[in-house]
């Protein structure tokens, strides 16, 4: 079995036990329809390491990559990454700018292989209130994906319980 990353470590165990059982897993039913990850500590990571904490934020997003090409490869339906909630605008702004620039950076390498993968993409949380270029960012990449019938993948990005029942009770 291959050692996985530090980050997202058990995440990444069972990634790699899926990959090389998934025939069996499949067979036996076993496998999940739906794997939602909340994607935190990649800013601790970082700090522990000596490292800026955007550096823990670049690590990740490459993880993210190779989950979403794993969940594909063993037929999961659906992926939700919880990658910026409410709380996150409480960072420091330089920190919050370079988590808002990192949608544009994976879509701008990724949504090929996502578009030829099948994969739809999709985002939850209140999208509103994103810079605007993370908004377009988000409108590119659903529209790219639109019509996709493989995988889908749910991006959290400004999501919240509390704002999440705020956002419902006005709609």
């Amino acid at each position: 079995m291959r050692k996985g990353p530090v980050l997202l470590k058990p995440v990444w165990k069972w990634f790699a036990k899926s990959q090389e059982a998934a025939s069996d897993l499949d067979e036996e039913g076993n496998l999940p329809t739906h794997i939602a990850i909340i994607m935190d500590g990649n800013g601790r990571w970082a700090n522990r390491r000596g490292l800026p904490r955007i550096a823990g934020h670049r690590a990740g997003m490459s993880r993210v990559r190779e989950i979403i090409r794993a969940c594909d490869d063993v037929g999961i339906g659906c992926l939700t990454l919880y990658a910026f909630s409410t709380e996150n605008w409480k960072r420091p702004d330089d920190e919050v700018e370079y988590l808002m620039r990192l949608p544009q950076e994976f879509f701008r390498t990724e949504i090929d292989e996502l578009a030829e993968r099948g994969v739809r993409v999709r985002f939850i949380g209140d999208t509103t209130r994103l810079p605007a270029y993370t908004q377009e960012t988000v409108r590119r990449s659903l529209e790219r994906t639109r019509e996709n019938t493989g995988m889908t993948v749910n991006f959290a990005l400004n999501y919240g319980g509390r704002s999440d029942i705020v956002q419902g009770v006005k709609a």
